[in-house]
């Protein structure tokens, strides 16, 4: 697979479309969940998408305002200012480039598959509980709340949120999700429709909810979708008035000590969530490219510094957008930048356009998205895997479910520490690198017992195998191998080895395979 930036312009096109048409509603809504201006969350997502997109080495990663930082940024406004609040913005990307040349970002080899796998079926969960409101007219809560949805007192639980959701229920806008659904689902479903590569279902759902409500308009007034119902783009009269809207840093904060505590926690949080959503992007994307982790912060740390400069909030890379640009076909990371340039003609150009979309039809696309990260098929393929993967897959879940992002990924690494602790290291695993020619014969032997704590090595050593090579790795002593070392292994015999042009052999990996069932279909499918 060619990683060049132009060598898959019309996919690539399609689904930055997609992931423009799913951020945007994202970017305002996180923005007012912060309490900040709406054109900060714009200016985020037109920074993330085109600058980081850029100097990012992922091909699928899509990058904006981070929703799993709402509560931090929301006090850290109140205490600070918003105008100090960006200076700290801009500091923290000072500290992720700085993490980036320390190598920092070599923490995310040891994120195990269950625990990242769990992670993208709990926000899929989330995403759901979240659009289902919106999917029958009950917009109180803001878009893309995914993490923290615990910051509102009224949410009561998944059920009782949605029985109160039903009391504000609107038949047009029931009407207009289930025709949306139906179409995204026609798109997947019908060989014919799956061919038109050219327009992505997401565009004519958006297409088809404008239509929808002016037919409702025009003949059945009492199903016409109101402005509180639609999306809701800042309309600035004329170019001054624009430009009023951005903000500048306070440069004469500098020696508040809450701004560098501020900067310093922004720093940690968004660079922890980067790393668990290029792994899980990595995992998800149907090359198998690697991204480099430390590139990635040094490029979240320059987007950082420009999105502070500008009057942005905090970017991360995020996993709803990676989600929903991989599953649109992404092949290159022109879609992300292409996604960046639409969000910012969009707010130059067309805003009045843009806020004639019915958020039905946006929270359409999030359920298919959200199906698709917590389909049945998944649980299944995760428990015949084996109780090593599978209990801390539903820790996982349940944490994040229950109570955040950060702290669900914690709850899943220390059950995976646990079982390893008492039952994955019996024996250390040995490993030995050589260097060899260019044609050379590589031959790898794996120890009796290999755990996720080897995964690290086993894939730095993959990645610098040289070119036109021929590879044999041995499992022959091999009684247990983990399966995040497994499906590495895996990965790189199949998709890996053929951007080096290197031929690999698997000796003995008859036994590992059989309980090797590939997961990421089922997402990207």
């Amino acid at each position: 697979m060619k990683n060049k930036l132009f060598s898959s312009v019309q996919a690539d096109s399609k689904s930055g479309l997609v992931v423009f048409l799913v951020a945007l509603p994202l970017c305002l809504g996180i923005a007012i969940a912060s309490g900040a201006p709406p054109l900060a969350g714009i200016i985020t997502g037109i920074i993330g998408g085109i600058v980081v997109g850029l100097l990012s080495n992922s091909n699928v990663s899509v990058s904006g305002p981070a929703a799993g930082l709402i509560a931090i940024v929301l006090l850290a406004i109140n205490d600070l200012g918003f105008e100090a609040f960006i200076l700290s913005v801009m500091l923290a990307g000072i500290f992720q480039i700085i993490l980036g040349f320390a190598k920092a970002g070599n923490i995310s080899n040891y994120f195990p598959s269950g625990v990242i796998y769990g992670m993208l079926t709990g926000i899929g969960i989330i995403i759901i509980k979240k659009e289902l409101p919106h999917a029958i007219g009950y917009d109180k809560e803001h878009e893309g709340d995914f993490f923290d949805y615990n910051l509102y007192k009224e949410d009561s639980g998944f059920f009782n949120e949605l029985i109160n959701a039903l009391n504000y229920s609107h038949l047009g806008i029931i009407i207009t999700t289930l025709i949306c659904l139906s179409i995204l689902i026609a798109f997947n479903q019908i060989a014919s429709l799956k061919k038109i590569k050219a327009v992505p279902g997401a565009l004519v759902v958006v297409v088809v909810g404008i239509a929808l409500n002016e037919i409702y308009r025009m003949a059945v007034p009492d199903f016409l979708i109101k402005d509180e119902h639609l999306v809701s783009l800042p309309v600035a009269s004329s170019f001054n008035e624009f430009i009023g809207q951005f903000s500048t840093p306070d440069f004469s904060a500098i020696t508040n000590l809450n701004v560098w505590v501020t900067a310093v926690t922004i720093a940690a949080v968004a660079s922890i969530e980067t790393l668990l959503c290029i792994e899980a992007g990595d995992k998800m994307d149907p090359y198998k490219r690697y991204t480099s982790a430390n590139k990635e912060l040094k490029a979240q740390g320059i987007g950082n510094i420009l999105t502070g400069l500008l009057g942005g909030l905090p970017l991360t890379s995020v996993i709803v957008r990676t989600t929903a640009n991989i599953t649109s076909g992404a092949k290159t990371k022109l879609s992300a930048v292409i996604h960046g340039v639409l969000l910012f003609i969009a707010v130059i150009l067309i805003p009045s356009l843009l806020n004639k979309i019915p958020m039905a039809a946006l929270a359409a696309i999030l359920l298919m998205i959200g199906y698709k990260l917590a389909s049945p098929l998944v649980f299944k393929q995760m428990y015949s895997i084996g109780k090593f993967q599978f209990i801390p897959f539903i820790v996982t879940v349940i944490g994040v479910v229950g109570t955040d992002l950060l702290k669900g990924v914690g709850m899943g690494l220390i059950t995976s520490i646990l079982f390893i602790l008492t039952g994955n290291l019996k024996i250390a695993y040995f490993f030995r690198k050589e260097k060899h020619a260019e044609g050379e014969v590589v031959k790898i032997n794996l120890a009796q017992e290999v755990s996720f704590l080897n995964k690290a090595a086993i894939k730095q050593t993959l990645a610098h195998l040289p070119e036109n090579s021929r590879v044999i790795i041995s499992a022959h002593d091999t009684v247990y191998i983990d399966y995040d070392v497994l499906e590495l292994i895996r990965d790189f015999s199949e998709h890996g080895c053929k951007n080096k042009n290197i031929f690999v052999e698997l000796h003995d990996f008859k036994k590992a395979y059989k309980v090797s069932n590939s997961i990421e279909n089922s997402r990207v499918s």
